[in-house]
């Protein structure tokens, strides 16, 4: 039955402004509450989601200043207390010395001859729920190359922290765990290469976080993140004994 039927002539438009009201009036109080701590809830999740994308974004562009020896350039998406680790090479603390220190890796622009790619691949990233600091593990082929030397093939696992400063999303701790090297021309069956060790021309600040041997060894890095099911650490992982380091 429409509603005009039942009303007096000419109050329609009374009748159609009542029922506009009643949609713009605000929810009771409980029901207003629990939408506002919905939308919140969603904006965290957007703002966690931007986070991560950033961070993402942050280390491959790293990865491609690595890359061509671009070395001020990477060394400015670290924080002013940023750390660099590669494999047994030591650390190095502060953009400062890291530019230095990557200067180990080839020259700056690198040069004829020179190969040096790092590939980051399977990024698994955990923002805090404050939104403040981050973790990320990546996957690392590698490729390398420099005049009179032969190529090698290499493989490793990256485990690095984030930190925003001033709002920007910067490496606070990098960390790369190189797992196999080994001779482009003779291949993983004949041939396994070791890791460098500390450069004695430039000395790191601090010792290697963690001492252990590349392929053949098989050394699994803990991870930064819990199981994505059980819930559970996955920091001390059953391994065996290394053969050389005892650990």
């Amino acid at each position: 039955m429409n509603v005009f039927n039942v009303i007096p002539r000419g109050c329609g438009l009374v009748v159609l402004g009542a029922m506009a009201l009643l949609a713009v009036m605000p929810a009771p109080a409980p029901a207003q509450d629990a939408m506002q701590a919905r939308l919140a809830t969603y904006r965290e999740r957007v703002a966690r989601l931007e986070d991560a994308d950033a961070v993402e974004n942050l280390q491959a562009t790293f990865g491609f200043y690595f890359d061509k020896g671009l070395w001020e350039d990477a060394a400015d998406l670290f924080a002013k207390a940023g750390s660099f680790e590669y494999g047994l090479s030591g650390v190095y603390i502060g953009q400062d010395r890291i530019r230095r220190a990557m200067l180990l890796h080839g020259p700056q622009g690198l040069a004829r001859g020179y190969l040096n790619n790092h590939m980051m691949l399977q990024p698994v990233i955990t923002v805090a729920q404050d939104g403040r600091t981050a973790a990320g593990r990546w996957q690392g082929p590698v490729m390398l190359s420099e005049p009179g030397a032969s190529g090698i093939w290499g493989v490793g696992i990256y485990e690095n922290e984030y930190v925003k400063e001033a709002g920007v999303w910067k490496i606070s701790r990098f960390h790369f765990y190189p797992t196999a090297f080994t001779d482009y021309d003779r291949g993983w069956a004949r041939s396994m290469l070791p890791m460098k060790g500390p450069s004695a021309i430039f000395p790191p600040d601090k010792p290697s976080t963690r001492v252990y041997r590349a392929m053949p060894g098989n050394y699994i890095p803990p991870f930064s993140y819990a199981h994505p099911v059980t819930g559970q650490p996955l920091t001390s992982l059953p391994q065996a004994a290394d053969s050389v380091t005892g650990q």
